[in-house]
């Protein structure tokens, strides 16, 4: 589409206390820098919170924003909710009325981090693929009961996209680039960002071939890794895991030793009981399920391995585990010193 052709595009950001300031900015600027190489102002964006004013973001920093009345009778282009720490706060009923509005319109309605959760609270992803931050993901897909979950980077539904954040914001907006500004404009944005591989819907949060640094780990440790977060609810002994690697028992309780720095048992233990958190904090699920979702088939005995790992018990950690993560102390739990030692639609509207 030509530029003559091409009308200013209004993008939306509806913003969250405590939001990924890094990761939302991340959306925006291919926009940006896009307008300052094709020398026009064909996207513009506004920040808007419920009341307006300034909103504060998880790393400390504050941004000013409009008030939600304020856009409540435009048409923007991309209307993008970003979220983080306790989405469900403020799915407020205006916000869902006017998503709900702008879906009918024909807007493009994306959700950023946990985002995703205000747009099912929304009604919008009925039916629909969906994904949020990893940390969020058990969490989704007990709340979004109706909504495939994907853990995959970014996910393009209709006119409905979600983004896990981080950086692959950067790639959901250098996408929407190029599906107006067309691929030498795309290109050359991503070239003047430095993001010289643009990342599409078929990109898992994590990845099982990458570490970032360089592989530290041995095969064997990733495979029985692999299994145990494969089987959380099921779960399998370390003689079956050791079995299945073709490995000794005590070569395996040795790796684990060497390179994690915990026995195959307490790793184990310590992501089901991560997996466990997440479910306390971030739905109403009682205990006994979460209990028996991550592997514990007794609660006393779930109760007293959550208490040990995080310092109190899940009954308080609901309570008190809400409290934005910035604001947490992080590790909640003391270490254990003798473990240490061992194609998107056209934009056109």
């Amino acid at each position: 589409m030509s530029d003559a052709l091409t009308p200013n595009l209004e993008i939306v950001v509806f913003v969250t206390p405590h939001f990924n300031v890094s990761a939302t900015t991340s959306f925006t600027d291919p926009f940006r820098v896009a307008n300052y190489l094709s020398g026009t102002n064909r996207f513009f964006w506004t920040f808007v919170s419920e009341a307006g004013g300034g909103i504060e973001a998880s790393n400390g920093m504050v941004i000013e924003t409009k008030p939600l009345s304020d856009v409540s009778r435009r048409l923007p282009w991309i209307a993008l909710v970003s979220s983080s720490w306790t989405p469900e706060r403020y799915a407020s009923r205006g916000l869902r009325t006017l998503l709900q509005k702008w879906e009918r319109s024909g807007v493009i309605i994306g959700g950023l981090d946990t985002g995703a959760i205000i747009l099912a609270n929304s009604g919008l992803l009925t039916g629909k693929s969906a994904t949020v931050h990893y940390e969020h993901i058990d969490a989704f897909a007990e709340i979004a009961a109706e909504t495939k979950v994907s853990e995959n980077m970014i996910v393009f539904d209709d006119r409905v996209f979600t983004c896990c954040g981080g950086t692959a914001s950067t790639d959901a907006g250098l996408w929407f680039v190029h599906s107006v500004a067309g691929e030498s404009i795309a290109n050359a944005t991503a070239r003047y960002l430095f993001h010289h591989e643009v990342r599409g819907e078929d990109r898992s949060q994590n990845p099982k071939m990458i570490e970032p640094m360089g592989y530290v780990t041995s095969g064997a440790v990733r495979a029985a890794i692999d299994l145990m977060e494969a089987h959380l609810e099921t779960t399998l002994s370390i003689p079956e895991i050791a079995a299945r690697l073709d490995i000794s028992q005590r070569q395996l309780g040795r790796l684990f030793r060497q390179y994690v720095h915990k026995s195959p048992v307490e790793y184990y233990r310590d992501i089901r009981l991560d997996r466990a958190r997440g479910l306390v904090t971030q739905t109403e699920l009682k205990l006994s399920e979460i209990a028996a979702a991550s592997g514990f088939n007794s609660q006393v005995h779930f109760s007293r391995a959550y208490h040990q790992r995080f310092g109190l018990s899940p009954s308080a950690d609901r309570v008190e585990g809400r409290v934005p993560f910035e604001f947490r102390a992080w590790p909640m739990y003391k270490p254990d010193i003798k473990n240490e030692d061992v194609g998107w639609p056209s934009a056109s509207q």
